[in-house]
Formats: structure tokens, sequence, C-alpha cells
């Protein structure tokens, strides 16, 4: 990959008298050149820009004036669900009993981090629980026991697989809302509020999910994935409802990718639990490679339950680092496309005839979104089709060759498991 200049990672709050700027949490102080920051409104999320200032100038000015901008672009007509989403706003609403899983292997510097975070939360009634999954040192175990003890719960799991100890997690959790996010981010403050409170407002939701935005842009390929989407759904609520099927996603509710991620996503925990959790042959750490966020988002939604993505919700991820990281990550979003399908349908074979309907207006869609990620754009991390900073074709080779290792590596990691649903 091209060398480039790291960008810096701030906040920008609109909601006081003069506009106020300052770093993302865990970042450094911006510096002179290209900064991406977060745009807060009355302290909620609204915006994301991308601007740069000079030496003397002032930065909070500079972004403010695109924020300006950005935010009146921002105000056209709302999807149906876009709608929908922001008719029941659950700000208000004192949210239930919750519980955190932070699934983890080996890595209990960033974990540190994260916990911190999740400890200064702002929900009034909520438990932690790490799960170890297939520890090969006892660091996580001695860093849970240790500075974390009576604070945070741990559970060891050792079957390997993000599903396996995600299903440890719900196994372990007594909240009526089960929160999951990874160790490689910083939560905000209000994150699990704004994550839970939409369950009190709405009895017929079954799943939450929530905005993730780039913690660190210091690295060619940590620009370059916040640049082609990154984890981001944007900043306007939405609600999806199977009984009204949105008309943008002709393949719904197999469209998983867009509801959200498993870095920062919440269930009903009765209706998790109905669903039969997460699927222990998909997930990081199986041959399927991924896909079992996906897999939990259609089998709640298949069940009746509506979704919503709320970006007041908000979690701030540490992407990956390196160009091998990226190529490991573009192969794991294919692979745990196809695997989440295959799934699907192996658990559920009497979607088949619906996928099947989908089918051609869907592939007919995911066609023009394959060209429009390849035109032109504003270049602003979180949106796809910059010319800025162009997708590899190695990258899409990569993800192609991912799906069609998929649907393979998910039955391998069934009958490895000697699964029998």
């Amino acid at each position: 990959m091209n060398q480039q200049a790291a960008i810096s990672v701030a906040e920008l709050d609109l909601g006081a008298a003069a506009p106020r700027l300052r770093p993302a949490p865990g970042a450094a102080e911006p510096a002179p050149g290209d900064v991406y920051a977060l745009v807060r409104v009355d302290g909620r999320p609204a915006a994301a820009v991308l601007g740069r200032y000079e030496e003397g100038e002032d930065p909070a000015e500079a972004l403010a004036a695109l924020a300006a901008k950005r935010l009146a672009d921002a105000t056209t007509p709302r999807t149906d669900a876009e709608r929908l989403a922001a008719e029941d706003p659950a700000t208000a609403t004192v949210p239930p009993r919750a519980s955190v899983v932070v699934a983890t292997r080996e890595r209990p510097g960033s974990l540190a981090r994260a916990l911190d975070s999740l400890l200064a939360q702002d929900h009034p009634d909520h438990e932690l629980i790490v799960v170890d999954n297939a520890p090969r040192t006892t660091a996580t175990h001695d860093l849970v026991t240790g500075a974390y003890a009576g604070r945070v719960r741990y559970v060891r799991e050792d079957r390997p697989g993000l599903a396996a100890a995600h299903n440890a997690g719900v196994a372990a959790a007594g909240g009526e809302v089960l929160a999951f996010t990874d160790d490689d981010v910083i939560a905000d403050p209000r994150w699990l509020s704004a994550l839970a409170a939409p369950f009190a407002a709405d009895p017929g939701l079954g799943c939450v999910t929530g905005l993730i935005l780039p913690a660190r842009l210091a690295t060619p390929a940590q620009i370059l994935l916040e640049s082609h989407g990154g984890f981001a759904k944007g900043f306007a609520p939405r609600l999806y409802d199977p009984a009204r099927p949105p008309a943008d996603e002709p393949l719904f509710p197999f469209t998983a990718g867009s509801f959200g991620s498993g870095a920062n996503m919440a269930f009903r925990a009765s209706a998790l639990r109905r669903a039969g959790g997460f699927d222990p042959a998909t997930g990081t750490g199986t041959a399927a490679r991924g896909g079992d966020d996906l897999y939990a988002f259609v089998a709640v939604l298949t069940a009746g339950h509506r979704l919503r993505y709320t970006p007041d919700a908000l979690v701030w991820h540490h992407h990956r680092e390196t160009w091998q990281d990226l190529e490991n990550q573009a192969y794991g979003y294919g692979a745990g496309l196809t695997a989440y399908l295959t799934a699907t349908l192996v658990r559920r074979p009497a979607l088949l005839p619906a996928l099947l309907a989908r089918l051609p207006r869907g592939l007919a869609h995911a066609r023009a979104m394959t060209a429009e990620r390849g035109g032109t754009g504003a270049g602003v991390p979180g949106e796809h089709g910059t010319t800025h900073h162009p997708w590899p074709a190695a990258l899409s080779r990569l993800e192609r060759r991912g799906m069609l290792h998929g649907p393979v590596g998910y039955l391998r990691a069934r009958l490895s498991r000697g699964a029998s649903r």
C-alpha cells in the first residue's frame, strides 16, 4: 500500500456557544493536517466530517463550517424505515437491566481499555461478563480476576469460535437485554443506555444495533477500510420490521450486513434464546471465518421481531493496522456472508423459497452497489465510492474467494462440532 499521513480522529461539539473540538477517546490531540471528526449536536452523534487545517488556524471553526454543510445536506426526505425509527425515540425511557458480554482471546491490553470504558457506562443496572475463548495462557483470567475482581465476571469457554463464546455469555447472563461488543472498542458513556432503552419502548423489538466509528486512522490500512464504509451504518435511525419490508433492500431480511455489526449489538434475551442463540459453527475462530452476528440478526427477524439501528449507541473501534490484517478481513467478510446464509438455510430450510424469490432483484441491487463502490465520492471516511482511496481489486478478489469458501467452511465447522441442529 502507498504510504499516507495519519488522520487525526476527534469529536466536534456544536451544542455549546462556540464549536469545541477534542480528541476522540484514546486518541492524541488533533494535529495540523487532515482531521476526521464526529459531529455532536446537543451531545448526540449527528454526522462525520473530514477536514483539514493548517498551523495557526482554528480547527474547530474550520470543521464547524464543514459540519454545517454536512448537516444541511442530511436534511433530505427519509425512507419509511428511517421515519418509523425517528417516530419512536427511546432516549427518555429507563433502560431495562442489561448484561454486556465481551468475548476475547489473548488480548489483555485492548481488553483492559474496553473494560475501563464499559465500567464508565451511565446505565443504571448492568453487569459485565468477559468470556475467555479457548485461552492459551492465563493472561485474561489474571486480568479479570485481579484488576477487575468484583466488577467483571469471568467465564471460560474452551470451544474455539466467537459464536460459542457468545453462547457461553448468553448462558451466564441475567439481564433482560444482552449486549455484545468486542475487546478492541472504547464505548461511549451513553452506549449501553442508548442500546438498551429502545427495548423498553417497543415490546416487539428483538435486536438493536449501534454506530461504530474508527478510534484511530493512523495507517493506510485503517484509512482504506474506513474510506469504504468501515463498520459505520450512518447517522439516521432505522427500524427494520418483517411486517413492513424495506423497499430499498430487495433481499430483506437476508441483507443482514446492513443491519449492524457484532461489535455493537444487543438482543432481547428471550428473543435470542428462543431463536436458538448464535450458531456455534459460525464466527471468527471457526472454519466459517465469520457470520455469527448476521445469522443472529436474521434468526430474530424471521421469528417476527423488529430490529432497530440507533446512532446514539456509539463505540469507537480500533481497526486492524496492517495490509495483511486488511486482506484477512476482506476474505473473512466474504466467507462470513455466505457462511451465515448457509447456516440460515441449513437450520431454517423453510426460508429457502423466500430467498429464491428475492434473488433476481437482490442480485441486480448488489451489482449496482458494487459499481457504485468504484465511482466518485466525497472521500470522507465512512462513505463508499471514494476515488481518494480506491478499493484495490486484490481485496475484491479476496472477498469473492471468501464467498466461495463460506459454505464449505461452515459445513466443516458444523461437522467438526458434531452439530445436529
